[in-house]
């Protein structure tokens, strides 16, 4: 009788690795594992044949950076969405689209279940579980760090040498790390104190601003409804802008975030982020969302991004709200096309110029010179009085009130 198969989310490192064997002792399950590659690199190619050697009996690397960019980077982008103003949502998007392939891998091979490395204290349980749930109600998930006795790094290192494979800790860079086309995070070890400054060698895609170059550089972006489409006149794919925005941005110190966050399990967390190309695009996207949106709209926009940014976070993809407001973003768009310059200079992305066909700004409303055919300035005392009526009149009242004594 054949054996029972499990998808494993595999990538290669200490827990992944230690997980095989794990699966295979407790549950004596035929272990596929499945890479999906969301723009990690070089971390892929030694992949295949680790897997194998500890005990899988199949791996997948799927390559999946494209869809990952159009289907959830551009949607997130457009909504100018940021977890508590500052994160870019890198780990959290690129969660979904891995379960997502996960889920048709498992059906493929006809799995009964699915396993993930992420540990019970963390954000992606979560989202990995919310997304198998929405595609595969059926599958069982298995989650190793909820269940097993394994509860140090040490002791995982310790259990893959028992077993013949060779594992380490990394002493000199023992951080946390999760890498994708979009960014690069840091946590743990001495990140752990709010306190304490990220050391110099922390990031390893961007410059310190210390570091960048003395002059600034200047860049310019096309948009067309609301998508980046060319940097410098030149036009890119979509993973390839993203490559070449993080070039720019690393050499200049762009991108560097270092926040303390809410996590979705009722923690506060510290972590460093490395976002080039995400700050260049969202500062850039903003800038022209600034003269190719109305007032009540951009305004209402910001209040949804907000909540747009905490489904996403909390694993919250696949979920008719999150759909919806996605084509609410995308309807906005429909005008957000035209040229943005910047200048970067030293970890700041600085506006130097914006241009649309569909731009709302006139300069001959805004001047402060003669503009009687389009703004008459003796309107602005009737407008006054009705806009201040209801003030005018609570004030009166109160008036009133105290002249005849009623406090």
């Amino acid at each position: 009788m054949a054996k029972e198969k499990v998808v494993l989310a595999y990538s290669g490192g200490l827990d992944t690795t230690v997980i095989i064997p794990w699966l295979k002792e407790n549950y004596d399950y035929d272990v596929i594992a499945v890479a999906v590659d969301v723009g990690q690199g070089e971390e892929l190619a030694p992949l295949k044949e680790k897997a194998i050697r500890s005990g899988a009996s199949k791996i997948y690397i799927e390559d999946v950076r494209e869809e990952f960019v159009t289907q959830y980077i551009w949607p997130t982008l457009a909504m100018n969405a940021k977890y508590e103003q500052k994160y870019l949502l890198g780990t959290s998007f690129a969660r979904p689209i891995i379960a997502k392939r996960l889920v048709e891998i498992a059906k493929k091979e006809g799995a009964t279940a699915i396993c993930h490395g992420a540990t019970g204290k963390g954000n992606d349980q979560v989202r990995f579980e919310l997304t198998i749930k929405s595609m595969a109600p059926e599958m069982k998930i298995i989650a190793p760090w909820r269940i097993w006795d394994l509860k140090t790094r040490e002791e995982e290192v310790a259990y893959a040498e028992a077993r013949g494979l060779e594992v380490s800790l990394n002493k000199k860079r023992p951080y946390s790390m999760d890498r994708n086309l979009w960014h690069l995070s840091h946590e743990g070890c001495d990140l752990e104190n709010p306190w304490n400054e990220p050391p110099k060698d922390l990031c390893l895609i961007c410059k310190t601003p210390e570091e960048a170059p003395d002059q600034p550089e200047y860049i310019e972006l096309e948009f067309v409804k609301g998508i980046p489409t060319m940097v410098n006149g030149e036009a890119y794919g979509p993973v390839a802008i993203i490559e070449k925005l993080n070039e720019i941005g690393a050499r200049n110190g762009v991108g560097i975030d270092d926040l303390v966050e809410n996590r979705l399990v009722g923690m506060k967390s510290r972590g460093v982020y490395e976002n080039p190309a995400g700050r260049i695009l969202y500062d850039a996207h903003q800038i022209l969302e600034s003269i190719t949106l109305e007032k009540t709209l951009a305004h209402y926009k910001d209040q949804m991004a907000i909540r747009f940014a905490e489904l996403v976070y909390d694993g919250c993809w696949n979920t008719q709200l999150r759909e919806a407001m996605s084509a609410f973003a995308e309807s906005t768009q429909q005008t957000v096309t035209g040229t943005v310059r910047l200048k970067l200079y030293k970890g700041n992305v600085i506006p130097a110029g914006v241009k649309s066909p569909y731009s709302l700004y006139m300069e001959e409303i805004a001047t402060f010179g003669d503009s009687k055919e389009l703004y008459n300035h003796k309107d602005a005392a009737g407008f006054i009085n009705l806009f201040g009526l209801p003030l005018k009149v609570s004030a009166m009242m109160k008036q009133k009130n105290e002249a005849a004594g009623n406090g």
